[in-house]
């Protein structure tokens, strides 16, 4: 593999600034999967699929014996929130800003590819553009394309940045590294009335007040603990803003999230239990939206992340818990692979994921592209096991 010069490293920062003024939120990443294409075709890539999943890419360098597949994973995908910044490569589209670092993401990952000029000696590398990472469909979709066979992996890395730690320190936990966690929506129907007579109706108030004092309670433990449950109300709808209608409908969204799969499944179970106890005059309707499972790090796989991260004399930080959000990468462990994914430090005070104000560092990008380039050294070198 080669070193990444100076050079490229300027012009990768001036394409995140590119891809950060023109941002596309899930499902929607037509241009800027385009863009990763040519890049690619520009950096030398043995093969590349397009479309994958809807918008993703994913790129072949072959080394030249057979050997292990490795992975290493990137997000086209912004997200529908305002950017307010006065920077002058801010998002040019309305409501619609690179505020998650996936802009940096996949030119840390075209920094790879750069890298792979010279190609390893054995097996080969699958650099994957995937779309729909914010929504929890991303991954999965990628995983059901029916080319899919031609790129599983064996090893798989992703990484993601991390604001509030320091910059550039590599996070990493064996077991549980991301929660569970998806969102579930209740229409409650009743029946509208004149609000002087409102016992002519059916109010789903009364419905929708036991929701958003019971579902909560579920909660349980802290981030620390094996049985951590979070549930969070995050939307109230009762009937029309009026005076004169007593409501007849009314919606909840809540988000459950816990530390390991088995525990989302317990409590998905009781969530059913206490809308059971809802009043049989309100007709329910529950759907499910942006369901992520648990991230699971293999532990041989964190292992060869940390010995790349010492081997590039970057500071690791063992994490005692996995982090609160989630992150569909866990698909691709539990599809077979080896899987880790490594959290950056983006500096202490950067602005928080998702924040209207945050920018991914740029002085990210040479550390993140030096220890993947590390990393699939030691995985496909002559003297790997």
């Amino acid at each position: 593999m080669t070193a990444i010069s100076s050079k490229q490293i300027r012009y990768l920062t001036q394409l995140r600034h590119d891809l950060h003024r023109q941002p596309e939120i899930s499902g929607q990443e037509v241009k800027t999967s385009a863009r990763i294409v040519q890049e690619l075709k520009n950096a030398g890539a043995d093969r590349i699929w397009e479309k994958l999943g809807g918008c993703g890419v994913a790129a072949e360098f072959r080394g030249a014996t057979p050997g292990p597949t490795v992975l290493i994973r990137c997000e086209l995908d912004g997200l529908p929130i305002t950017e307010e910044s006065t920077r002058a490569y801010r998002s040019e589209v309305d409501g619609k800003g690179h505020l998650c670092g996936h802009d940096g993401h996949m030119c840390m990952v075209l920094g790879v590819a750069l890298g792979l000029k010279k190609r390893p000696v054995r097996g080969r590398v699958i650099l994957l553009f995937q779309p729909a990472e914010e929504t929890g469909f991303g991954a999965q979709a990628v995983i059901d394309d029916p080319r899919w066979p031609e790129l599983r992996p064996d090893y798989a890395f992703a990484y993601h940045n991390v604001p509030g730690r320091p910059l550039g320190e590599v996070g990493l936990r064996a077991g549980p590294a991301n929660c569970a966690s998806r969102g579930m929506q209740v229409i409650l129907h009743g029946k509208s009335s004149h609000a002087a007579a409102p016992e002519d109706g059916v109010s789903p108030g009364a419905a929708m007040a036991h929701l958003m004092q019971h579902l909560p309670a579920l909660s349980s433990g802290t981030i620390a603990d094996a049985d951590f449950g979070l549930i969070t109300l995050t939307h109230v709808r009762l009937g029309a803003p009026t005076y004169g209608i007593a409501p007849g409908e009314g919606e909840l969204r809540v988000t459950l999230r816990s530390m390991t799969d088995a525990h989302m499944k317990k409590v998905v179970g009781e969530t059913q239990t206490i809308l059971g106890q809802i009043d049989k005059k309100i007709k329910i309707d529950v759907s499910w939206h942006d369901v992520f499972s648990t991230v699971v790090n293999n532990e041989n796989t964190t292992n060869i992340a940390r010995n790349a991260a010492r081997a590039d004399a970057l500071n690791v930080y063992e994490m005692n818990h996995p982090m609160r959000w989630s992150e569909d990468f866990g698909r691709f462990g539990a599809d077979g692979a080896h899987a880790a994914i490594i959290f950056l430090g983006a500096g202490e005070t950067q602005p928080q994921l998702h924040n209207p104000d945050y920018d991914f560092p740029d002085a990210l990008l040479p550390i993140g592209i030096e220890l993947f380039l590390r990393i699939i050294e030691q995985i496909l070198s002559e003297n790997a096991e």
